[in-house]
């Protein structure tokens, strides 16, 4: 492979690169920044889900020359067309606009957006012709032209506060800096009385998340005031190039009441850049009301910051080393405040005390209490922070005490010293390691007590062959060791005939909560030969069947390697039936389509990212263009009750899974509600009163001259109607107090099913956070509350996810020890939090990405096998907690937008590894998935795919065809290692969330990715159809024959249902969110608040509330 030669750019080149709107797919675009800042751009990187208003503000306030965005949620022609406009708009027209989205922005569409005036967009093909380094130069090339020699009247201006006029000016004054003399000269005169808070302190200190922190209070505590920031970011002194990453951050700077500017040192070993003073003095011209100038990071001599202040504030952490190094850092001495921020982080206390004490001796404070001094531990991270309140109310003080401002603090915030919100107490962050010490405990108890069966079965073998004077001796030798087996590892090996006596009869027995299940253990082929379905081994040597018995055992018996139940249930294939797209009429259809005749309905839903972020539709055009792509639209409870109408969620062989993560909670609540809302219609139709229904439709809005909800179109074949009768009202506003409860306490006892609600994968690798970190674990720890309380049995209150972080990049054993160690952290959560684990753990499921890798033939077993022996002996769970039950879908990382017919064979692969492998349920992706949303005649494909392997091919009647495989058996041993491995490696890191604070996690998935995609490109790895054995045109990337987007009624659909429910009572809707609010305040159980908030609010609106007590996520890089 030839490496592509780096452009050299003639003039500074800066770039603004982001994810669109609602995309959480942040490692592609992370990938292209990292290049063009080696290739010496200066990259301001703005991360995922980010607004084409935020893209295009911060492209104008930063003066760049290009705007990188990946897209890959659908809705790109709307959005990329919305950013063109939006700069036209603002007099910005000269930025170039680029982007890409591997395939699926189709080459119509394409063609589309450069006639529009998008200056390009790269397709698959670009890629593979131009390379990663060819793209980023032809990129380069484009926006290499100078910025700010030339102004025209913009200095006059400043005084508007015009965003581009501004950054104009700072631009002439950095990369001009000899042409325009006399206009610096004329800032300086004019400048106005401003104060200057300076912040400066060590790299990664949580100078930006402060900076963020800081903004939010003061722009919530003064209505009327503005606030400008600069902030320094180090140039590299190789290339030249940036990571201007201090935006990534913030989350309060998207406000028109704040302008912000980034900037480079552009010289080595300077905190500043030598420009700086002139962008604080146009900032100052332009009258803002507070200026914050952020450094980049420094070492323990530089004080530059404090020539440029009024203020100073110096951030470092607890982890500064031994109290005298303290006497070597230059800002103690000049700073007014001090900030010990990660305070939750070891030796916090010791550290506050330390620098209070150092303060004193630097200022000769020896009068003073060090209590005193103004020195603060924060925790900026941590929504509304009490030391960070604290901080912010000296620090107003103190900019009034010396400039002369008048900033008076309204702002009634919870003060004192901060406090670590724990997700895991500090006593229980080794948990991954004892888990490990657990299981390798077992093990090895397992291998000896297998060596001991094994000596005792050869000498009572022995025995039978000697004399009895020989024999006597041998028996006695026999006995001693026969009593070192366990009492019930003799049971094992006393009861193994009969064990293989049941397996091999007409007929087998056994027992689910009581009751006898029948089943016939074999079937007949058409040769009828009789195939057992589950085959033991025929071994002699007891310590061969004890191991056997300790390690691998029949499915459904501990350690539940082979499967967790005993056999599979007769007329319920492990099939689901996969739809989302649209509007919830249109997906209701293609479920009733998929499912019709099946014995059971096991519906998968996939949402659209206006669903998935958690915001209602809207005409805004980056939303409009997403609505009803890649999934369905579902934004208030009536969109629920359509979209499973005609499904019984009550009935035992209906189950739904929801993949959603941000907005779980939420969307799980209208679920619930529109189960219920099922059994209460089948209670009106059953005591005939309907005249109730229709009189209250009637009072709320027919008499308001209100629309009704409906489902408009005709309901498809399947779809009796059930879900429809209460659309508009809920059962509880027709139906008694106390009827209403009992039909509620039965759904909920009754409703099968899971919504995925993983937030610690989205962190690690997706991206779909909304809230804090903090606050969405607290969600989900009440929405697992909820189930206990309320008996909801047969729901998984979360589907632990493996598949997103393995569609990041992750190989097979990171996916499993990530997943593994997510799912025992919301273990040692619940039990911090007083729940009993056999009250919770047989409410988690877990679901994994498969693949063609060998690892993945295991992954089940390894991890069924891991969880079991932890349950039992680490948490004392009982059998139905040991149970691990896991969902699997076909890998989507292997399907590929080239020779999409090849991908069926692929799937068909790792279908065969997962129904081997006896997953619960199996999801097989349509081969056209890498282009478009699947058709309803891909569906049918994917989905024939394991239905052919379960009724067609014959060793698939054998329900345990992986065990006796020597290479099985070794993979299973060497994979599990290595999960446990990964436990200690993330325990010396604190824990999973200690990893996730230094990125571990991600870090891990994109080095992987980026291994996996080289050896792609390379042709290493060979991919069939992608990098080898092509087709005489190449193999291009397929057109799709169909593709499937949402319509424009479907869209407008969407939207007037928000409007209308805004509009039906917007009181009462109002005194709903408050109490939700309230109920988040005053750390009450939040699903339970939710569970009534949804039947008159949207999805929207309780996410927006939920923001104001909760916190939004933090973005990182």
């Amino acid at each position: 492979m030839i490496e592509e030669q780096i452009y050299s750019p003639t003039n500074k080149i800066r770039i603004v690169t982001a994810g669109s709107l609602f995309d959480g797919h942040d490692a592609a675009i992370n990938i292209m920044r990292r290049i063009m800042q080696r290739s010496g751009a200066e990259i301001i990187h703005l991360g995922h889900n980010r607004s084409a208003q935020e893209i295009v503000e911060t492209a104008i306030q930063e003066d760049v020359q290009g705007i990188a965005i990946t897209s890959y949620q659908g809705g790109h022609n709307e959005f990329f067309k919305y950013i063109y406009d939006l700069l036209a708009q603002k007099g910005c027209g000269h930025i170039k606009i680029f982007g890409g989205g591997g395939g699926t922005i189709l080459p119509t569409e394409i063609e589309d957006l450069h006639q529009y005036g998008i200056t390009r967009i790269y397709s698959p093909d670009d890629g593979r012709s131009m390379g990663l380094q060819g793209m980023i130069n032809d990129l380069l090339k484009k926006c290499d032209y100078p910025i700010g020699a030339h102004l025209n009247g913009e200095v006059k201006n400043l005084h508007k506060q015009h965003s581009h006029d501004i950054a104009s000016v700072i631009s002439s004054i950095e990369n001009f800096p000899d042409l325009h003399q006399d206009i610096l000269k004329d800032i300086a005169v004019n400048i106005k009385n401003v104060p200057v808070l300076g912040i400066t302190g060590t790299g990664g200190a949580g100078k930006s998340s402060m900076v963020d922190e800081i903004v939010r209070r003061f722009l919530l505590d003064f209505k009327d005031k503005k606030i400008a920031i600069v902030s320094v970011d180090p140039s590299k002194r190789k290339t030249g190039g940036a990571l201007l990453g201090d935006r990534i951050r913030m989350n309060a700077i998207n406000n028109d009441r704040v302008y912000m500017r980034s900037l480079a040192t552009r010289q080595s070993n300077l905190a500043l850049s030598k420009y700086v003073q002139g962008a604080v003095n146009v900032l100052k011209t332009a009258n803002f009301d507070l200026i914050i100038l952020e450094t980049s990071g420094i070492g323990q001599s530089d004080t530059e910051i404090v020539d440029h202040s009024d203020v100073s504030m110096y951030i470092m952490t607890p982890e500064f080393g031994a109290a005298s190094q303290l006497e070597k850092i230059d800002m103690l001495d000049f700073a007014d405040i001090i900030a010990i921020n990660k305070f939750d982080k070891k030796g916090a206390v010791d550290a506050l005390r330390d620098v209070r004490k150092q303060y004193q001796r630097n200022h000769n404070l020896w009068d003073t209490d060090p209590e005193q001094m103004p020195v603060f531990g924060t925790i900026a991270s941590q929504f509304n922070d009490p030391g960070t309140n604290t901080l912010y109310k000296h620090l107003l003080n103190t900019i009034n005490k010396k400039t002369g401002s008048n900033f008076i603090s309204s702002l009634v915030l919870p003060y004192g010293e901060s406090e670590k919100i724990y997700i895991i107490p500090p006593q229980r962050v080794r948990y991954l390691s004892e888990i490990a010490e657990n299981n390798r405990n077992y093990d090895k108890i397992a291998e000896n007590q297998g060596n001991t069966a094994s000596n005792a079965y050869n000498l009572y073998e022995a025995a039978k062959l000697v004399d009895e004077d020989s024999k006597s001796i041998i028996n006695d030798k026999y006995q001693k060791i026969w009593d070192d087996l366990s009492g019930d590892n003799k049971r094992i090996l006393e009861n193994w005939q009969e064990t293989k006596s049941k397996y091999a009869a007409d007929e087998f027995v056994y027992q689910v909560r009581g009751k006898d299940i029948k089943i016939i253990p074999f079937t007949k082929s058409l040769s009828q030969t009789r195939i057992s379905k589950v085959c033991l081994p025929q071994y002699k040597d007891w310590g061969d069947i004890l191991k056997w018995n300790l390690q691998e055992n029949v499915p459904g018996e501990f350690p539940y390697t082979a499967g967790v139940f005993p056999f599979k249930r007769e007329g319920e294939d492990p099939t689901r039936m996969f739809a989302g797209e649209g509007g919830p009429e249109r997906t209701n259809k293609r479920f009733h389509y998929v499912s019709l005749g099946m014995p059971a309905k096991r519906l998968s839903t996939a949402f659209d990212s206006v669903t998935l972020y958690g915001e209602d539709p809207d005409y805004r055009p980056d939303i409009y263009g997403k609505i009803g792509n890649s999934g369905v639209s579902i934004c208030c409870l009536d969109d629920a009750k359509i979209l499973y109408s005609g499904f019984d969620l009550c009935d035992p062989s209906t189950s739904v899974s929801m993949t959603i993560n941000g907005p779980a909670a939420t969307i799980c609540a209208f679920f619930m509600n529109a189960a219920i809302d099922q059994q209460c219609e089948k209670y009106i139709i059953e005591h005939g009163l309907q005249a109730k229904v229709e009189q209250k439709l009637n009072d709320k809005y027919d008499d308001k001259g209100l629309k009704r909800p409906k489902y408009t179109g005709r309901l498809p074949e399947g779809n009796d109607g059930l879900g429809t009768l209460l659309l508009g009202i809920t059962g509880d506003e027709v139906l008694p107090k106390d009827v209403y409860q009992l039909l509620k306490q039965k759904a909920l006892s009754a409703v099968r099913g899971t919504v995925q609600a993983d937030i610690l994968k989205e962190d690690q690798a997706q991206n779909t956070c909304i809230f804090s970190t903090e606050f969405s674990l607290r969600l989900m720890g009440d929405v697992q509350k909820y189930f206990i309380d309320h008996s909801v049995r047969n729901f998984y209150s979360v589907s632990i996810s493996g598949y997103h972080i393995a569609e990041a990049g992750a190989n097979p054993i990171s996916q499993l020890a990530f997943t593994l160690s997510n799912g025992f952290t919301f273990v040692e959560y619940y039990l911090s939090r007083g729940m009993h684990i056999d009250d919770f753990a047989p409410n988690l499921s877990f679901f994994f990405s498969n693949g063609v890798d060998p690892e993945y033939a295991v992954i089940g077993r390894v991890a069924r096998r891991i969880w079991a022996k932890a349950i039992k002996y680490k948490y004392g769970g009982n059998a139905r907690s040991q149970m691990l039950k896991y969902h699997i879908q076909t890998s989507g990382r292997s399907l590929h937008a080239q020779e999409i017919a090849f991908n069926d064979i692929r799937t068909t692969l790792q279908a065969l590894y997962a129904i081997y492998d006896n997953c619960n349920s199996l999801h097989t992706n349509a081969y056209d998935e890498a282009i478009t949303t699947p058709t309803e005649e891909s569906v049918r494909r994917a989905m024939a795919i394991q239905l052919i392997i379960n009724k067609e091919l014959g060793l698939a009647k054998n329900e345990n065809p992986l065990q006796g495989s020597f290479i099985i058996e070794e993979l299973t041993d060497l994979v599990e290692e290595a999960v446990l491995s990964e436990f200690d490696r993330l325990t010396e890191r604190g824990g999973v969330l200690g990893a996730m604070e230094t990125m571990y996690q991600r870090s891990k998935i994109q080095e992987e990715s980026l291994y996996y995609e080289t050896l792609k490109h390379t042709g290493e790895f060979p991919i069939i159809g992608v990098n080898t054995f092509l087709s005489k045109e190449g193999s291009p990337t397929i057109i799709p024959s169909e593709v499937i987007r949402a319509t424009e009624e479907e869209k407008i659909t969407q939207i007037n249902t928000v409007q209308n429910i805004k509009q039906r009572e917007p009181e009462f809707a109002s005194q709903n969110l408050q109490q939700l609010q309230k109920a988040a305040i005053a750390n009450q159980n939040l699903f339970e608040e939710l569970m009534e908030t949804v039947k008159v609010c949207t999805l929207g609106q309780i996410t927006n509330a939920l923001y104001d007590v909760g916190g939004k996520y933090r973005r990182n890089m």
